[in-house]
């Protein structure tokens, strides 16, 4: 469930080269739906990366990770929870490769032409539930996506990059104090580049190194009674927490446009990585001149998309 790209696909028969997943992979032949989109069709002119082969479109995706999905061009009916959406374009995808963990293919959630959202032309919302934890992250398309209480900052567009979804992120306090990060830090320019995407398909937040500099430091400036622990993977700050009943961590808000301040819960960005009680400070730093706002911080939100309206919605406890 993927709000950084735009086509769905699925993994098929028969399959060149796909990676192992829970379900049987899926057989067009065996459907009455399932309808290949021609060359000359606009849906394939659509396309990034499209090829042809006996009239036949295909599609390529290729994703930040290194995964990718090769296959065919098609239309389906789509079911979800009895409602059924007919001529809903997506991948069949025969060769495949990534970090899926087991999962049929990808449902694309973007603000591209190509997305489930605009060819449904429905808003949607997700409430992803907490990863360690038992419970389900429903997602929802419809009038009863936005659910009651919301508040709401605007959605920002980049002219340049259509599919993915901008926020503004204003600043960031620890433990009650705004942190001197400056606004251009994560302003998105008018040639594109810069800005703050809202993305469930990337795990961590990153930010631009010199704010997430400022963020580690004033974290760790408050955490002085947490006792260090290194760094591990990605994370360049973790804790030693093992044997301990319960522990007090500075707060770390993050203030959108709007006046929209999301409060996360220490759960959201300290991280247990193992079995002895080491826990990371769950952001990152990144090189590149954007900033990713991970699903480890949205976790526990109801995060409502409504494009007809440019906003997005959050609610707490809306599970």
């Amino acid at each position: 469930m993927d709000t950084g790209s735009d086509l769905s696909w699925t993994q098929c028969q028969p399959c060149a080269s796909c990676y192992k997943q829970s379900d049987p992979l899926f057989n067009p032949a065996g459907s009455s739906t399932y309808k290949s989109i021609s060359c000359s069709d606009s849906l394939c002119s659509q396309l990034l990366i499209r090829g042809c082969r006996a009239n036949q479109c295909l599609y390529q995706v290729s994703y930040g990770d290194g995964s990718f999905t090769v296959g065919d061009f098609a239309v389906e009916t789509l079911t979800f929870s009895g409602s059924q959406v007919e001529r809903v374009a997506l991948g069949c995808g025969h060769n495949n490769e990534g970090l899926f963990i087991g999962a049929s293919g990808l449902l694309g959630l973007g603000a591209g032409q190509l997305s489930v959202p605009t060819q449904l032309r429905l808003p949607f919302s997700y409430c992803l539930a907490d990863r360690f934890g038992t419970g389900s992250s429903p997602l929802i398309f419809g009038g009863g996506a936005i659910p009651r209480g919301s508040v709401f900052s605007p959605l920002l567009r980049n002219p340049r990059l259509g599919t993915f979804y901008y926020v503004g992120l204003e600043g960031i306090s620890v433990g009650g104090t705004r942190l001197s990060i400056s606004p251009a830090e994560f302003s998105l320019q008018s040639t594109g580049n810069g800005g703050v995407i809202l993305d469930s398909g990337t795990s961590i937040t990153r930010l631009v190194a010199s704010a997430y500099a400022t963020l580690r430091d004033s974290f760790n400036a408050r955490a002085t009674n947490l006792p260090t622990a290194g760094s591990f993977s990605l994370f360049d700050t973790c804790y030693a927490l093992g044997g301990m009943q319960s522990v007090d961590v500075p707060t770390v808000d993050l203030h959108l446009t709007g006046g929209v301040t999301l409060q996360l819960p220490a759960a959201n960005y300290l991280i247990p990585v193992d079995k002895l009680g080491t826990y990371c400070f769950g952001f990152a730093g990144t090189n590149s001149d954007f900033s990713i706002i991970g699903n480890m911080q949205q976790q526990g939100y109801r995060i409502s998309f409504d494009r007809a309206a440019g906003r997005v919605g959050f609610a707490g406890n809306q599970c």
